[in-house]
């Protein structure tokens, strides 16, 4: 049996200079392991976190998720949610070919360039301000910045991607109904490409938000409930959480993600799940066990025996 800590600790034989894990519920950080204050890229990981700023706005009904957006030459149709969801038909960056709303997942760094920008008309304030003053400041993510796209140029540390995660976990920004939105499976049954793991049938997505669904092969690894979503950025972060543990995990690291993290991240992701479970089984048996302890307590006669003392 693993502990906690010894899987974490896997991550020093990883060809990485920098690299720092964390593993948290809805109320603290559980473990961690490596600089977690380090400051660092996130890439990719940036879309969820923007994308909370996003629905902050809309919660705020400064835009709606359901709205058309004019974008250039793009067909008409294209929604906030539609982007939030990467289904606008939007190429990665702006220039490529764009497809029809709705029809396939179609990765796009350009749909959440154009929503900073939509936020920021509609608020008169920059998005990397709405950003601050919506999300960071609120949740304590005091070393996380937004320097250029909100697609793609958060820095951040292992301590506030944490703190992210424990607001996904027990939401305090969003009602109920729209972080369920976001959680959960918006236009389903759409095929498309999960950079790193190619095509993927279906590829599930919520609003900023990967879903693991059925992806195989994936690199949350095949522990994990199909309900679980994240997301993971080129710079070698990664981010996930499990609803139905409730629990959550973030990594930072200082190489680009290429084949040494998709060689380690599954079974490093499937070995924390089993240490996880592991410590439940274990606490669910310690709380079995005080339970059996007070059965057998002193009834009041001496003995400490259900039989003595008579008839009851």
């Amino acid at each position: 049996m693993s502990t906690l800590g010894s899987v974490l600790a896997a991550i020093d034989d990883w060809p990485v200079e920098t690299v720092a894990v964390g593993v948290t519920d809805a109320s603290a950080t559980l473990a961690s392991h490596g600089p977690t204050d380090a400051v660092l890229p996130v890439a990719s990981l940036t879309k969820p976190i923007a994308a909370l700023a996003v629905l902050v706005a809309v919660q705020d009904g400064v835009l709606h998720l359901d709205e058309p957006v004019p974008i250039g030459d793009a067909p008409g149709g294209i929604t906030v949610r539609h982007l939030l969801a990467h289904a606008g038909g939007l190429p990665l960056d702006e220039g490529g070919v764009i497809g029809a709303p709705g029809r396939k997942r179609i990765y796009s760094n350009w749909g959440y360039d154009v929503l900073g920008e939509l936020v920021a008309e509609r608020t008169g304030t920059r998005f990397v301000d709405h950003l601050r003053i919506e999300v960071l400041d609120p949740l304590g993510m005091a070393t996380t910045t937004l320097d250029g796209s909100p697609a793609k140029d958060i820095h951040s540390t292992v301590d506030d991607l944490l703190r992210f995660a424990r607001e996904l976990l027990r939401p305090t920004l969003l009602e109920p109904d729209l972080h369920h939105a976001a959680t959960t499976i918006a236009f389903p049954d759409l095929d498309g490409v999960v950079p790193g793991y190619g095509r993927q049938s279906p590829s599930d997505w919520g609003l900023g938000l990967e879903l693991k669904g059925t992806k195989d092969p994936h690199w949350t690894g095949s522990a994990l409930d199909a309900s679980t979503f994240g997301h993971f950025g080129r710079s070698g972060s990664f981010l996930w959480v499990d609803p139905t543990r409730g629990v959550a995990a973030a990594e930072l690291a200082d190489r680009d993600f290429d084949q040494w993290a998709k060689d380690r991240w599954p079974g490093f992701n499937d070995g924390l799940v089993a240490a996880l479970d592991d410590a439940d089984d274990a606490d669910d048996a310690d709380d079995g066990d005080d339970a059996d302890d007070g059965d057998d307590a002193d009834d009041g006669d001496g003995t400490g025996s259900d039989d003595a003392g008579g008839d009851r």
